[in-house]
């Protein structure tokens, strides 16, 4: 658990190996990426995956004064006010897995995703069937 062990491509563009040891960084980052599922929208999660990826790599290259940076640190800012919750996590082994999680700003409900829920009416995915991949479909029929 948190051991990396990868070739490198560097700024000046020299390969080297790089052996890193981070067990509590690994934890805690699984742990948050975790609760992000849990309280940001799909869309939100999507597009985090582009900044994250964008953000370290201007930040490995010591790119911090690229207005890129600052703006994706909004974006960061801003999403991070609703990760907020707790997260168990249990440890055996040297795995980590998540067993639960919690927050108030949590778009995940029991109810609401249970096929036997009364809250949302079944009749209601008829139409969301019929027309969901409506394009793929045409595409089918005239290729």
């Amino acid at each position: 658990m948190g051991r990396t062990d990868m070739i490198e491509d560097r700024v000046l563009g020299i390969k080297a190996r790089e052996n890193y040891e981070h067990p509590a960084a690994t934890i805690l980052l699984m742990a948050h990426k975790d609760l992000e599922k849990l309280v940001l929208t799909r869309d939100e999660l999507r597009f985090k995956l582009i900044v994250d990826d964008t953000w370290s790599e201007l930040a490995y290259k010591g790119l911090v004064d690229e207005p890129l940076y600052s703006d994706l640190n909004a974006f960061i800012d801003k999403t991070q006010e609703r990760v907020t919750g707790s997260v168990k996590v249990k440890l055996y082994k040297g795995s980590a897995k998540i067993i639960a999680r919690n927050s108030p700003y949590a778009l995940y409900s029991a109810d609401i995703s249970s096929f036997d829920s009364k809250t949302i009416d079944q009749k209601d995915a008829e139409g969301f069937c019929k027309y969901h991949g409506f394009q793929a479909r045409l595409f089918k029929k005239l290729g």
